[in-house]
């Protein structure tokens, strides 16, 4: 019961929903005999299917597209009336592989084709002997895109079909098929001879043609279910291009009665090839039926200019492969081209592969190599280079320094067993700024910041060497915070909270409960400076300082006049916070009621200015409020005179 609803939302959709497959390139559909049911004499026969489709394409954004194999699909049964047997059956796929064809030529580019194949196959079908028999028939939109020969190609759809003989014929019989599963990939102007001989499981006599592809279910015919036979709908070939005439050429295309396709295709691109094997009673002499593949055969533009390709100067410095120099192949070659090194010491070597080559040599020098791309061949070419054989050079250096209050001290350990070191560039990794380089052998160098540095250190030789060392450098740094200046209420303890390290010392120890921690607890009542020390396990230290004085508070301290004239002094009108936790507002206005200054950064102030301009030099009126650490708000006004 499942499979029977299955059977009919699939049926649904196929004769409702329009979906383009966008991928269907060729195929073919034969059938096998399984035998006469003995209690009703019907024969047994199961249905298989090839479908190929283009394995590199796929759909992208684009809607009702597939770039899938369909599973399953159905096909249909109709007699050589055209009625139709019942409602369509279905194919299964019962596995799928890859099909890769890549041409392979000395003076040829490589180029390869991927298609992938699936195999379908039906359950075991019983028909009973009929006249004129059975015509079996998958049909589907869409093919390949962009097909050379066929117009619209990615909406023409396919039918793949084959008949199975009546009454009066040979109903046991098995169709012939197409064992071959390639992707044939030939080159523009180059004859191609390619044997697509077909199988036929009883022995019948065999003949070949080139014919028609045929089209079905496409939207170019707007077809939705499986039309009945006769099948004599064709693609709509792009002239010159026939079912005889399927790549143009010269010699055309052509297929004899053995299978071999022969022919001298003249343009390249993706060109559908259908192929028709009649099938030949041997004793009778009658026709059994005539099975049609589609196929696809891939045309490129071969032309390859052989260059080849080594380095005119190798430098063959590094110690570490001693007299075994690596010299790099860099020749444009076909796909199997060959590889003739000659060298100036009296030896030369074949190579097949475009990897990088070693040559040992015996001692130092200057030698000269001769490259020749396919020796003997028409398409070769040949280049010459020199070698500069003095291996030996080792390049290194120290650093030493870790905190960046110090200096930091290279010293270049490089040494060169066959020759001399002649310059030295060292650059000490500072982004932004050009001057942080040197050519001594053993520099120092200040840096502002600690960071993880970039050193490299840049070496020639008096034989032509380059060699460039790279290590990165951390550099350590303590950022010692003591924190702001403090003004405190007598009797207002006080806690202190240093940053920038890791380990803390306050001096003097004046009031401090531990000294030794960065937060230590202050009780004091005079005026006192702190000094912070900060350091770093990696013994980086830096300083810095605290003051804080003591007031009768807690109260608001505000000066009655401030002169902003850019003398250094009294140029801010501020007030000072004794023994207060929490500011709420302060705010200054003119003797017009404008506000020209409101904030709670009491250590910067009022500048003297409104709205970007120097203000008046007159009286103003300033409001402040907060709480005291007692929780008591405290509120505030008065007059302040601007002076200049």
């Amino acid at each position: 019961m499942g499979k029977f609803v299955s059977l009919l939302i699939l049926l649904a959709c196929f004769l409702s929903c329009t979906v383009n497959a966008y991928h269907i390139i060729g195929g073919e559909i034969f059938y096998r005999h399984l035998g006469i049911n003995p209690n009703n004499g019907a024969h047994r026969y199961r249905i298989i299917m090839k479908l190929y489709r283009d394995g590199d394409f796929v759909c992208g954004t684009r809607q009702g597209c597939l770039d899938y194999f369909e599973n399953p699909v159905p096909f249909s049964i109709f007699t050589a009336t055209g009625r139709r047997l019942g409602v369509p059956r279905l194919l299964t796929i019962a596995r799928t592989a890859s099909i890769r064809d890549t041409l392979k030529n000395p003076c040829l580019a490589p180029q390869t084709i991927y298609l992938e194949v699936a195999f379908y196959e039906s359950e075991v079908i019983e028909l009973p002997e009929i006249d004129g028999g059975y015509y079996v028939t998958y049909q589907r939109c869409c093919r390949g895109e962009a097909l050379t020969n066929i117009y619209n190609s990615e909406r023409e759809g396919s039918n793949f079909y084959t008949w199975i003989p009546g009454l009066g014929s040979r109903p046991e019989n098995n169709s012939a098929y197409f064992d071959i599963e390639e992707a044939p990939v030939i080159c523009a102007g180059l004859p191609l001879r390619y044997n697509y001989r077909a199988t036929d499981p009883d022995g019948d006599s065999l003949t070949y043609s080139l014919c028609n592809a045929l089209s079905g279910g496409s939207t170019r015919a707007n077809e939705t279910a499986a039309s009945p036979p006769p099948y004599n709908t064709y693609v709509s070939y792009i002239p010159p291009y026939t079912g005889a005439n399927p790549m143009g050429g010269n010699p055309q295309l052509s297929i004899d009665n053995n299978g071999l396709i022969t022919g001298t295709p003249n343009r390249s691109g993706k060109f559908v090839v259908s192929v028709c094997v009649s099938e030949w009673d041997r004793r009778t002499k009658r026709l059994l039926g005539t099975h049609q593949k589609d196929i696809l055969i891939t045309v490129y533009n071969c032309a390859t200019r052989i260059t080849a390709s080594t380095p005119s100067s190798l430098y063959h410095c590094n110690d570490s492969l001693g007299m075994r120099v690596p010299i790099t192949n860099n020749s444009v070659a076909g796909y199997t081209s060959r590889f003739l090194w000659y060298f100036s010491d009296g030896t030369d070597t074949i190579t097949d592969s475009r990897n990088i080559f070693f040559k040992t040599f015996a001692d130092t020098g200057v030698y000269t190599v001769k490259l020749v791309v396919n020796p003997g061949l028409p398409c070769t070419d040949s280049t010459t280079g020199r070698i500069f054989n003095y291996p030996g050079l080792r390049t290194g250096f120290t650093v030493q320094g870790v905190c960046r209050e110090n200096p930091v001290y290279f010293t270049d350990t490089s040494s060169y067993r066959n020759g001399v070191i002649t310059h030295r560039q060292w650059d000490f990794g500072v982004p932004g700024t050009d001057s942080d380089t040197s050519n001594l052998t053993a520099p120092l160098y200040r840096y502002a910041n600690g960071d993880v540095y970039t050193i490299r250190l840049h070496i020639q030789t008096n034989r032509g060497c380059d060699a460039t060392v790279t290590k990165n450098f951390r550099l350590y740094e303590v950022r010692p915070f003591a924190g702001n200046d403090t003004i405190l209420a007598r009797g207002q303890p006080l806690r202190l909270n240093g940053q920038g390290g890791e380990i803390y010392r306050w001096s003097p120890a004046t009031g401090l409960d531990n000294p030794d921690v960065a937060d230590p607890m202050l009780n004091w009542n005079e005026e006192i400076t702190f000094r912070l020390r900060v350091s770093n396990p990696q013994g980086c230290v830096g300083f810095d300082d605290i003051n804080v004085k003591y007031y009768t508070g807690p109260e608001f301290y505000i000066p009655n006049a401030f002169s902003p004239n850019g003398d250094g002094n009294n140029d801010f009108f501020r007030f000072i916070p004794v023994g207060i936790k929490e500011y709420y507002y302060f705010r200054i206005f003119n003797r017009w009621g404008e506000l020209v200054y409101n904030s709670l950064e009491f250590r910067k102030g009022w500048d003297g200015t409104y709205k970007g301009k120097p203000a008046a030099i007159d009286t103003y009126l300033w409001i402040l409020e907060g709480l005291d650490l007692n929780g008591v708000k405290i509120s505030k006004k008065g007059t302040v005179t601007l002076l200049r």
